[in-house]
């Protein structure tokens, strides 16, 4: 899993980067000194975990997890502090851990392995089972779109596109709103992007050395993101 290192002291992030090193399963993605350079490493590199400090120069590590908490597919938080007066503060965000400095080796492998717990591909399907359509906008206004067309949703900033065998619309949900809609029926493949998995027909290498989704009766083959590509790969070996 790929982590994102906070802190404003080189010598911290450095620190953690050796223990990291040493821990299987684990790499830092990318390293940042300011909440404002973690959220843009986020949008860059989409890791898995986000180490924060939580007292740095420009904004503090709390209003940056705030931030973080409301993206569509954010990754985990771990909060790495001096200070343990900011824990009550620091768990009222969706942060997933605690660390106290200096970080002892076993606690940043259990915090890590608590962060990488979650499985965001294998969902349970939602209550009341899937809608029949999806509601877009068009040159006609609002029209239904059978969810059997659908091959996949992209966001661009605030806009959602949904993908469709008669073309492509705009939505007015947002991706984290269909995920929770449509449940197991979507698997998320990159943090902007929602594919429907019952019309995969394969994951293929492009042409820039990652992966990509091959779609049935779609010429379009949404990019597969680091973070989500072995995720991907677990839920069509299960298929």
């Amino acid at each position: 899993m790929n982590v994102l290192l906070v802190d404003d002291e080189p010598l911290a992030r450095a620190r953690l980067e050796r223990m990291i090193q040493d821990l299987e399963g684990y790499q830092v993605s990318s390293q940042a000194g300011t909440a404002a350079k973690a959220l843009e490493a986020i949008e860059r590199d989409d890791p898995d975990i986000v180490l924060l400090d939580i007292q740095m120069p420009g904004g503090n590590g709390l209003e940056a997890a705030q931030q973080i908490g409301e993206l569509d597919d954010p990754p985990a938080v771990i909060f790495c502090t001096a200070y343990d007066q900011h824990a009550l503060e620091a768990f009222s965000t969706t942060a997933v851990g605690y660390l106290l400095k200096p970080v002892r080796r076993d606690d940043l492998q259990k915090a890590l392995d608590k962060a990488g717990k979650p499985n965001k591909v294998q969902r349970s399907a939602p209550a009341g089972g899937l809608p029949g359509s999806i509601t877009a906008k068009t040159h006609k206004g609002l029209e239904r779109i059978p969810l059997r067309n659908v091959r996949y949703f992209h966001a661009d900033q605030k806009y959602v596109t949904v993908y469709h065998t008669g073309g492509q619309h705009l939505l007015d949900n947002t991706l984290k709103e269909l995920e929770q809609t449509l449940g197991s029926a979507v698997v998320r493949v990159h943090r902007n992007a929602l594919v429907m998995v019952e019309h995969i027909q394969a994951l293929e290498r492009c042409a820039d050395g990652g992966y990509c989704i091959c779609l049935r009766d779609s010429e379009h083959k949404p990019a597969v993101s680091r973070r989500h590509a072995s995720a991907v790969k677990a839920l069509l070996q299960s298929l």
